[in-house]
């Protein structure tokens, strides 16, 4: 994997995990990086030319002239597949990067021949409850004090321990990820570390942002109706994120998309079950209609 930078609007940091063939553009979700991708970035580069994109805000990639908002980052997105692509590539979202893959999908379908949307980022589905802690936070970042609050606490647990808090919210169990994998985040949590509250203040501008897109609902499909591209969309059965309702609701609204739900799996099914993902990816991938 190679770490590199390219200039939009901006410096925006990128893994390439090298490959040839179709690209892929591996987006990951609120809070995470390109290191999200790195326990099946190697394996999809067998057959795929593979980059992981670290969103203004996140990773490497500050948010500078930018913001980190959720419009920001689909414009990002944009640029990047235009600029360091050049070419109309799969873009393979987990969370708020399947929310931007629908977006840039729905605005820009030139430049995508490929949806593969990980546990998207999608309105709730009219009827389910939001799990008791999810909701706590979201409502508590939305209020203006009680966000500033949260992520200052958070911050005072310090690296280690903040990757560790954030995985078990999203993971069945967190122990399946890899220690090398689970290394390599704290290490990039260190690194963010040193840039102080500007990384709080971008996460509550992402979160907040992707709170405000996802209650406009009919907005919402109204963009994934308009999606040309074939989808695939890969749910964990215990995501307490994105309940398994909410991925089913949207398989509903486009019943050309496929949809696979992973027993005993969590929101980031790529780093919590890496070889159930690409059992369930690499042939979607190799299909002739995708």
């Amino acid at each position: 994997m190679r770490s590199l930078h390219v200039e939009l609007d901006g410096p925006v940091h990128y893994a390439d995990f090298g490959g040839s063939g179709r690209p892929l553009v591996l987006v990951h979700g609120l809070g995470g990086s390109h290191l999200n991708w790195l326990a099946v970035g190697p394996r999809l580069a067998e057959r795929h030319r593979v980059l992981a994109v670290d969103l203004g805000g996140h990773g490497r990639t500050p948010s500078g002239l930018r913001d980190a908002s959720v419009r920001a980052n689909r414009r990002l997105l944009g640029r990047f597949l235009e600029k360091v692509v050049g070419e109309r590539a799969v873009l393979v979202g987990n969370s708020m990067g399947g929310f931007l893959a629908i977006a840039e999908a729905a605005r820009e379908p030139e430049r995508v021949s490929g949806l593969v949307l990980v546990a998207p980022a999608v309105p709730l589905a009219r009827g389910a409850r939001l799990d008791a802690r999810v909701l706590a936070l979201f409502a508590g970042l939305a209020l203006p004090f009680v966000g500033t609050a949260l992520i200052r606490r958070r911050a005072r647990r310090g690296p280690e321990q903040s990757v560790r808090d954030l995985l078990a919210l999203c993971c069945v169990d967190p122990s399946r990820i890899a220690a090398d994998v689970l290394e390599a985040h704290v290490a990039l949590a260190r690194e963010r570390a040193m840039h102080g509250a500007a990384v709080g203040d971008d996460f509550l501008s992402a979160a907040r942002s992707l709170t405000v897109a996802l209650a406009r609902r009919a907005q919402f499909f109204e963009r994934v109706r308009a999606v040309k591209a074939p989808a695939l969309i890969v749910q964990g059965a215990n995501d307490r994120l994105v309940r398994v309702e909410a991925a089913r609701a949207l398989a509903a609204a486009r019943p050309d998309w496929r949809l696979e739900v992973l027993d005993d799996v969590g929101h980031v099914p790529q780093l919590e079950a890496p070889e159930r993902f690409l059992a369930v990816v690499e042939p979607w991938l190799a299909a002739p209609t995708t």
